[in-house]
């Protein structure tokens, strides 16, 4: 959560800066947040290549573990210990 809030008092100061010299954003904002948003899927095209380059499979699972929590921010839950005893 901390560095959603420190992006974000970033940005405000960024936009401020632009306000007081009286120039505009180079991007519209929405332009530049599908941009954001191509660069993180694009950066999971790498790991998913080199998966199946080696012939390994690209499963739900796995892109769930390694490529959905690199683009929402968001870690994936942590799942308990299995009792082998059980």
């Amino acid at each position: 959560m901390k560095f959603y809030l420190v992006s974000l008092a970033v940005g405000l100061l960024v936009g401020c800066i632009y306000a007081l010299l009286q120039v505009r954003s180079p991007a519209p904002p929405a332009i530049a947040l599908i941009g954001l948003f191509g660069m993180l899927v694009g950066e999971q095209a790498v790991p998913i290549a080199k998966r199946l380059i080696s012939g390994e499979p690209v499963t739900v699972s796995w892109f769930r573990a390694e490529c959905v929590s690199r683009i929402s921010g968001v870690e994936p839950p942590r799942q308990a210990p299995q009792d082998p005893a059980a």
